[in-house]
Parts: structure tokens; sequence; C-alpha cells
């Protein structure tokens, strides 16, 4: 007798616990991962050139100037690549700006900085995006020294 009471309160809770989960509604599937915009399509639209890309492309030209690839760029590469460039300006000046440690060399952290000094500078409206009025060499913009 107490088997088939014990039989039946198992047999219960089974048929209760089969029941619940049959009415219960199932967990809705996690909502698929947005990409983010990129820097194009940031801001309601506007374009421009980001900081990264910026400094992506300043490293290029700091590539071609280290001649002797060491990873610094000596104050002798960095005259031979303005005059190939045939830059304006005295490329000691611009040399002595970058070398922050005042070492005779430009190294990736110093470039990096007075990359990102100059990037602020010229983003005038602060939108972490340098529109083509902003940048150095459009019609636009302010005559400026790179």
């Amino acid at each position: 007798m107490i088997r088939r009471s014990i039989f039946a309160v198992a047999l219960g809770l089974l048929t209760a616990g089969a029941a619940v989960a049959q009415t219960t509604t199932p967990t809705p599937a996690p909502a698929p991962v947005q990409a983010t915009p990129d820097s194009s399509a940031a801001g309601g639209g506007k374009t421009g050139l980001t900081l990264e890309k910026f400094e992506a492309r300043r490293e290029k030209a700091f590539m071609r100037a280290d001649t002797d690839n060491d990873g610094k760029m000596s104050l002798a590469e960095w005259t031979a690549f303005q005059t190939e460039r045939k830059a304006k300006g005295d490329p000691a000046k611009s040399f002595a700006r970058m070398d922050a440690n005042k070492d005779g060399f430009v190294d990736k952290g110093e470039l990096d900085a007075f990359l990102a000094k100059r990037f602020a500078k010229l983003d005038k409206n602060s939108d972490g995006l340098l529109s083509a009025d902003e940048r150095p060499g459009h019609k636009t913009a302010p005559n400026q020294e790179q």
C-alpha cells in the first residue's frame, strides 16, 4: 500500500512537471549583434578621416623616411625625405617639434604623440573626424605646414 502511494505521488510529480514545462514560454534567442557603424557613417552620415587612418597614412611616410630601417628617424633622414617630397618649410624645425625627448631621433612613440596633437589641432569642430575642409592641402583649408 505504501509503495502504491509513493508511486502515485511520483507519477503525479512527473506529470505536473511535464505540464509546467509545456506551458512555459521558451527563452527568446538573443538578438543578433548589430555591426557598429564605421567612421564614415558615424555622427549621422558624416564622413572624414579618423585619427587611426590619419596616423596610418603618416606612419607609411615615416617608414619611407627611415632609410636605415632602425625604427627611428634621424634629422638627416627627415631632411632627405622632405627634400625628396619638395616640402615647404625648414625640415629642422618640423623635426624639432616631433623630437619630444630631444635625443636627435623620432621614434614611433614620439610620432604617434605628435600626430595625435596635430589631429586635435586640425579637427576644428572636435568631432573626431577630419572633414575635407579641415585637412591640410584642401582648397578651403588654411595653409599650414604638415
